[in-house]
C-alpha cells in the first residue's frame, strides 16, 4: 500500500512536470492569451486594409509609455500592473543611446538600465512592447537621447549617414539588438513592433538615412513589423518602404487623417504619440491638457478604428542632469520632473484622466473584466532635515579630477577626461590670472550659464547671449573663475550638432582675450559626492561660502516611503540622496519639490547633500504631495 502511494504520488508529480513544460511550450509558441485566446507565433503584427492582425487574430493597440530610466526599478512592476488595470495591452518605451553608451567602450546594461528585464517584465504581465531604440529618440533627453561624445567630432553631422555617426550607430546597434531579437513576438516574447528613429520627417536631412537604420535593424535580426512616426509636418516629408507610417499629435484633426490615408492607402492608422499632457521648461508655468478634452480626442480617435499610443500614460523623472531643452524660439532648459500631466502621475498616483481613460478603454475589451486596480503607496512627510554642515566648493575642488591646463577656453565634450570622452554633464570650472579690472566679454562663448568670480569672490552671471560684465579694478594679479553649468542640450531641431556646452570661445577682457586657463570637470559623479564625506566639513556658527555642499540627515523608520523635497530659500542648484542625484531644482519654477521615491532611502539614517550656487535656508521640507507650479492650460 506504502509503495502504490508512492508510486502514484511520483505519477502525479510526473504528471505536473510534462503539463508545466507543456505549458511553457504553448506559451512561447502560441503566446499569451489576449482576449482570453492564444495566438500563433508564426504571423506577428500585420497590417491588412483596414486593421492590424496579431498571430492571425484582429488587433487593435491600445498603447502607453513608461520609459524604464525614468523609473526606479523597484517600481516597474506598479505602474505596468496599473497601466494593465487601464485598458491597455501595450507598453511603448524609447531607448536611451547616451545612457546605455556613456563612453565608447563602456556599455551599461543592468539595474535601472536592464532593458531585458523591463521588456520580460511586461511580458510576464501580459503586455505586449512596442520598442522605440533610436538611435535618436527626443524625449525631452539631453540631446535627444545621444551620447555627448559624439561631439568631439568637429566634423560631426548628427542623424545622418555621415561615417562617424553611422559607424558609432553600428557598434551601439551591435551591443543593443543581440539583446532585443530573443524578445520579439515570432520568437515567443512580447515584442510586436519596432521604431524607426523619432520624427525624423522633421529633420530630413539624409534621404539615406532611415533606410540605413532600417537595413541596419533587420540585419541583426528584427523581423517584427516597423514603424516610422512624425507630425502632421514630418509626414510630407518621403517614408521608407515597407515601414508603416504613424502620426503624432495632441488634436485629432481631419486634414491630417485624410493626409495620412492619402499617402498609405489601404493601411491601418496608427497615433504614435497622442500628447496626453506636455514638458516644463524652467522660468515658464506647469502645463496641463483638462481630462475631458483628453479622453473626448481618445473616444474619437478610437470611433475611428484607430489604434493608439498615450504618450505618456506614465512621466517619471528626469532624475540626475539627463532633461533636455529647447531651441526655438529661444534657449529653455526643461525641469527635473516628466510628470508630463500623464494619466499616471510622477509619483504613480491615479488621476480623473486615469478613470476617465479605463472606463473608455472597458468598453475595448470585448466584455472582459479589467484587472483590479493595484493599491496606491503611502506616502510621508518626513521631518525637515537641517543642513548643519557645509563645505565651500573651492574647499571640495582636491576631491575632483586634477584640472586640465590649455592655453584656450575648451568645451566640456573636448576636455581630456572620463577615459577620453569628455564631460557629459554638470559644471566645468574655468579659472586664469588677470592683471586689470574692466570690461568682461562673453559673446554667446557661454553654454548655458555662467557664475564669475575674482579671487574667489562673486561678481557676476553669464547667461546665453549676455553682453558684459565689470571687472573691479586692480593692479596686482588675481584669479578669475568662471562655474559653468550645463543646463541641458537642446533635444530637438536642426542644430544638434552645435549643442557643446562650457566655454566654446574666447572670453575678452577690454577687448582682449584671456588664455592660459586651468579648466576642472564637475560632473558631479557619485564617486565625487561620495568622496565629499572625506572633506574638511564645517559647521555653524561658520558663515558659508556659495557655491558650496550642505550636508544634513533624513530619518526614515520602517520601510521607506516616497515623499517630495521642498527647497523654500534655496536658490539653485542639485541634491543628492545616498549619492545619488534626484535631480535639478531651481527657485524661478514652476517646480517646486523634487520626488524622492521611498525606494531610494534606507530604514534609518540617510545622507543628504546639496548643491547650492548662491543662497541657502539651511533646511530642506519633505511633504506628501507635489508641487509642479501654477498651471496653464495647454492650447
Amino acid at each position: 500500500m506504502v509503495f502504490l502511494r508512492i508510486r502514484n504520488a511520483h505519477k502525479r508529480r510526473c504528471v505536473v512536470l510534462c503539463l508545466s513544460i507543456i505549458g511553457v511550450f504553448m506559451y512561447r509558441y502560441f503566446g499569451m492569451p489576449t482576449m482570453g485566446r492564444r495566438l500563433s507565433r508564426r504571423m506577428g503584427l500585420i497590417a491588412n486594409s483596414s486593421q492590424f492582425t496579431l498571430g492571425g487574430e484582429p488587433f487593435r493597440i491600445l498603447g502607453g509609455s513608461i520609459h524604464y530610466f525614468r523609473v526606479p526599478r523597484a517600481y516597474w512592476k506598479d505602474r505596468m500592473l496599473k497601466m494593465k488595470a487601464c485598458g491597455i495591452n501595450t507598453l511603448t518605451t524609447y531607448v536611451p543611446w547616451n545612457l546605455h553608451q556613456p563612453e565608447r567602450e563602456l556599455f551599461q546594461f543592468h539595474t535601472q538600465l536592464d532593458l531585458e528585464a523591463y521588456i520580460n517584465l511586461a511580458g510576464e504581465l501580459g503586455l505586449w512592447v512596442i520598442l522605440c531604440p533610436g538611435p535618436y529618440i527626443s524625449a525631452e533627453l539631453d540631446l535627444g537621447g545621444l551620447p555627448s561624445w559624439l561631439l568631439r567630432d568637429g566634423n560631426m553631422r548628427l542623424r545622418t549617414t555621415y561615417p562617424g555617426f553611422t559607424e558609432a550607430v553600428e557598434i551601439f546597434f551591435d551591443k543593443l539588438i543581440p539583446k532585443l531579437v530573443p524578445l520579439q513576438f515570432k520568437k515567443g516574447g512580447p515584442v510586436i513592433a519596432v521604431q524607426l528613429e523619432n520624427e525624423y520627417g522633421s529633420f530630413a536631412k539624409d534621404d539615406d538615412y532611415l533606410p540605413f537604420i532600417k537595413e541596419a535593424l533587420q540585419s541583426r535580426g528584427i523581423n517584427e513589423v516597423l514603424f516610422t512616426s512624425d507630425t502632421h509636418e514630418g509626414l510630407k516629408s518621403r517614408g521608407v518602404n515597407g515601414v508603416i507610417r504613424a502620426v503624432n499629435l495632441n488634436k485629432l484633426n481631419e486634414e491630417d487623417m485624410k493626409y495620412l490615408n492619402a499617402i498609405q492607402p489601404n493601411s491601418p492608422t496608427m497615433v504614435m504619440e497622442y500628447w496626453t499632457g506636455w514638458f516644463d521648461d524652467w522660468g515658464d508655468l506647469h502645463h496641463v491638457l483638462a481630462p475631458e478634452d483628453l479622453v473626448s480626442t481618445v473616444r474619437r480617435i478610437l470611433r475611428r478604428g484607430m489604434s493608439i499610443n498615450l504618450y505618456m500614460f506614465h512621466g517619471g523623472t528626469n532624475f540626475g542632469f539627463m532633461s533636455g531643452a529647447l531651441a526655438d524660439p529661444s534657449y529653455k532648459a526643461l525641469v527635473t520632473s516628466y510628470d508630463y500631466d500623464a494619466p499616471l502621475s510622477e509619483a504613480g498616483e491615479y488621476t480623473p484622466k486615469y478613470h476617465l481613460l479605463r472606463d473608455l478603454f472597458s468598453r475595448y475589451h470585448r466584455g472582459e473584466k479589467l484587472p483590479e486596480m493595484p493599491a496606491l503607496r503611502y506616502r510621508e512627510a518626513y521631518e525637515p532635515s537641517i543642513m548643519y554642515h557645509h563645505l565651500s566648493l573651492w574647499d571640495a575642488l582636491s576631491f575632483a579630477e586634477e584640472p586640465f591646463k590649455s592655453p584656450t577656453p575648451i568645451s566640456m565634450e573636448r576636455l581630456p577626461v572620463n577615459n577620453g570622452n569628455g564631460q557629459s554633464y554638470g559644471y566645468t570650472l574655468y579659472e586664469t590670472a588677470i592683471t586689470s579690472g574692466g570690461r568682461l566679454e562673453a559673446g554667446d562663448s557661454v553654454r548655458d550659464r555662467a557664475l564669475v568670480f575674482v579671487d574667489r569672490q562673486y561678481i557676476g552671471i553669464f547667461k546665453r547671449r549676455s553682453l558684459e560684465l565689470a571687472v573691479p579694478d586692480g593692479k596686482e594679479e588675481r584669479k578669475l573663475s568662471l562655474l559653468v553649468e550645463n543646463c541641458g542640450r537642446v533635444h530637438n531641431g536642426r542644430d544638434l550638432d552645435k549643442q557643446h556646452k562650457g566655454l566654446t570661445g574666447n572670453i575678452m577682457l577690454n577687448s582682449s582675450p584671456l588664455r592660459n586657463f586651468t579648466i576642472y570637470s564637475l560632473d558631479l559623479k557619485p564617486s565625487f559626492i561620495d568622496s565629499l564625506y572625506q572633506a574638511p566639513w564645517k559647521s555653524h556658527p561658520h558663515v558659508p561660502s556659495f557655491p558650496g555642499f550642505f550636508m544634513g540627515r533624513l530619518f526614515a523608520y520602517g520601510y521607506p516611503s516616497d515623499t517630495f523635497l521642498k527647497l523654500p530659500g534655496w536658490g539653485k542648484g542639485a541634491v543628492f540622496i545616498n549619492g545619488l542625484n534626484l535631480g535639478r531644482y531651481w527657485s524661478i519654477g514652476p517646480q517646486q519639490t523634487l520626488y524622492l521615491p521611498g525606494t531610494f532611502l534606507n530604514s534609518g539614517i540617510n545622507q543628504v547633500i546639496v548643491f547650492e550656487e548662491q543662497e541657502a535656508e539651511y533646511k530642506i521640507i519633505f511633504e506628501e504631495t507635489p508641487d509642479l507650479g501654477m498651471a496653464v492650460d495647454i492650447q
